[in-house]
Order: structure tokens, then sequence, then C-alpha cells
């Protein structure tokens, strides 16, 4: 017996399914662009996206790319795009969610090969900047270079990570991780826990879900009523 019309089967799977997991983007162009002495967090933060959003607004010329990842550990040009390992501008977008139990104390840390600094944002704002020399060399236990931001609140919703740096040599391997609360520290990736899209600006809570269920159940019972009535 067919209760729930395929409307409705959809709009449950909706609510109890989210969408799942980051968007990753890299791009890269050729870039011989110096590092920024604007004296300002500010006027260095928007000279890094400015420099490098230029840079990538323009088609990407060979041994460069834009390119869609699985997952931002071990990054580099050489090893993503097939090319060079100097005089890079890099532009990497991660496009995430909150759920209702995710939301609140969120985590950051970045560790990224820019040998003329870099710029990291969060839904247009700038977070940090640093001018220097920056290669994390893999470790995390390196304070001067690596980005980290520690217990931020974020809300229930979709958001941006923006991180835009130059390299002069000699492209290594970057990577990206979030942490929950107290949680442990997860890379971004294709198939990580954070949500995406719809699903992360309206993940029902249980009340909620039991509304929508009761309300897709009395549909689905007035509907086989219906039917019987015009059998009859």
């Amino acid at each position: 017996m067919k209760l729930i019309s395929t409307a409705a089967a959809v709009l449950l799977a909706g609510a109890v399914l989210p969408a799942s997991a980051s968007l990753i983007t890299l791009h890269t162009r050729a870039s011989g662009a110096a590092a920024p002495a604007l004296g300002s967090d500010a006027a260095n933060g928007a000279y890094y996206r400015d420099t490098v959003s230029a840079a990538i607004a323009l088609a990407p010329t060979a041994g460069h790319c834009d390119a869609t990842l699985a997952s931002l550990a071990d990054t580099s040009n050489h090893g993503n795009c097939g090319g060079g390992v100097s005089n890079l501008a890099f532009g990497l977008t991660i496009d995430f969610g909150l759920g209702a139990a995710q939301a609140g104390d969120f985590s950051l840390r970045i560790g990224p090969d820019f040998g003329k600094g870099g710029a990291v944002f969060l839904d247009g704002l700038l977070l940090g900047v640093r001018t220097s020399d920056m290669w994390w060399a893999g470790s995390w236990n390196a304070p001067s270079q690596i980005f980290q931001f520690l217990n931020l609140t974020l809300t229930q919703g979709n958001h941006q990570l923006a991180i835009f740096g130059l390299e002069g040599c000699c492209d290594g391997g970057q990577q990206a991780q979030f942490r929950i609360g107290s949680g442990a520290w997860t890379t971004f990736s294709s198939t990580d826990p954070l949500v995406l899209g719809a699903a992360a600006a309206s993940v029902p809570e249980p009340p909620q879900l039991a509304l929508v269920l009761s309300a897709l159940l009395g549909t689905a019972g007035a509907t086989l009523l219906r039917r019987r009535q015009l059998r009859a």
C-alpha cells in the first residue's frame, strides 16, 4: 500500500538525509607579485585577496589549473596541476555547512607553503594575514608557520573559507583541517562530516522532524480515505 506520495518521499528524504561534506576548489596561476608592506592587517589581507583574485580571473596557462579537490591534504601546484614550483598565486576556497548539532565552537588550522605570505578569510571577513615566508613542513607545532584560529563561534548554515597566498619557491604540500568543539582535528574533504547546501540551513530537529512525519502521514491517510470513498 503506497501511503506516501513521491513528492512526500522526496521531502522526507531531504529532511532525514542532509547533503554531506565540503566542496574544495583550487585555483593556481603564474605570478611574480611581491609580498605587501602596507602596514595594517586589513590592507595586507586585501592585497593578497585582490592580487590573487586578479590572477585567477585570467584563464590558466600551462602548468596551472582550476580543480575540485577530493581532499585538502598535500595540495600543491605541481601535484594537482602538473606544473612548476615557482612564482605562484594560490586561491583555495572551501564551501562547507554546519548542521544544528555542529554549530557553535569551531576551530581551523591551515598548513601553507606561501613564501611571500598569505591571508585567510571566513565568510568574507579577514581572519588572519602574514607577510613573511610561511612553510609548515608538515608540522602543526610551528605557530609562526601556520594559520590557526581556535574556538570560533559559527552559526548553523553555509560558510566559505577562502585562502589566498603567493609562493616564490618551492611549492610544498599544503593542508587545512577543522575541529568541532573538543573533537578530533579533521582534514577538509569530499567525505568529511560537514553538511552543505539547503541541508545546512534547515536540518530538522527531532520535534520538527516529528511534525514533518505527522503531516506526511496525515496527507497520505486523507488520500487513502478519498480513494476508498470513490471506490465505494
